[in-house]
């Protein structure tokens, strides 16, 4: 689950608008989108309206939720799915990283992060982590203090079988469909509404043209609910 950030006209203003977006594997490793909802901003109060719009179609509770770091979809989540499994976007966290990080110390910070999602295991992954906090905590607090925000999340994924892990580990494939909507809309500098807005965003979706590959090795998922993005 993530949200994409188009720009419409409201009021004779060009603002942007936040769009909610779930997506789901079924049991064939097939993506699907399952919700495309417009939103004011990024609360906790419109991604509850997202999931409990899912509740209501019988979706059922997923086995695991992939988002980024918003605020406002973790309370959400609490709310409707407590303990539900949440794997926090790992190019997301390095992004925030890298902002916190002086630029001399991107290539050491994203080397010992890398050493945290490509551990290979829970375990091992959980011992970078604990190594990459007691090195920069001293050298650089606010990075430290960032990976620390994410908490256990950002390891969930090392639940699930190996072949899973480099589906498991991000939302970029919405940002990939946000970038496929900018690309055939960038003669238009702002779309009349949002009603015009979600209109070819799932004209896009329903037509083909934003191809997702599916999951491979999907058959190594055991159980029946959906994951959801």
């Amino acid at each position: 689950m993530d949200a994409i950030h188009p720009t419409v006209r409201s009021a004779g203003r060009v603002v942007s608008l936040a769009v909610l977006v779930a997506l789901g594997v079924k049991d064939t490793g097939e993506k699907v989108l399952l919700s495309l909802m417009s939103a004011g901003a990024e609360s906790t109060d419109g991604w509850q309206m997202l999931l409990e719009d899912l509740a209501s179609r019988k979706m059922g509770r997923p086995r695991l939720v992939m988002s980024d770091g918003n605020p406002g979809l973790g309370a959400a989540l609490d709310r409707l799915w407590p303990g539900v499994a949440h794997q926090r976007c790992t190019v997301h966290k390095l992004r925030n990283l890298m902002a916190k990080a002086p630029k001399h110390a991107h290539e050491a910070v994203r080397e010992d992060y890398h050493r945290i999602v490509y551990a290979g295991t829970r375990d091992a992954g959980q011992r970078a982590r604990a190594a990459f906090l007691l090195k920069w905590k001293k050298l650089c607090p606010a990075v430290a203090a960032s990976l620390e925000e994410a908490g256990e999340q950002l390891l969930t994924f090392y639940q699930f079988p190996a072949s899973q892990h480099l589906s498991l580990r991000t939302t970029n494939i919405i940002e990939r469909m946000q970038q496929e909507f900018h690309r055939r809309i960038k003669t238009q500098a702002a779309l009349p509404n949002k009603g015009a807005m979600l209109r070819v965003f799932f004209g896009l979706w329903i037509s083909g043209q934003m191809n997702l590959r599916g999951i491979r090795d999907y058959r190594e998922l055991e159980g029946k609910e959906e994951a959801a993005a």
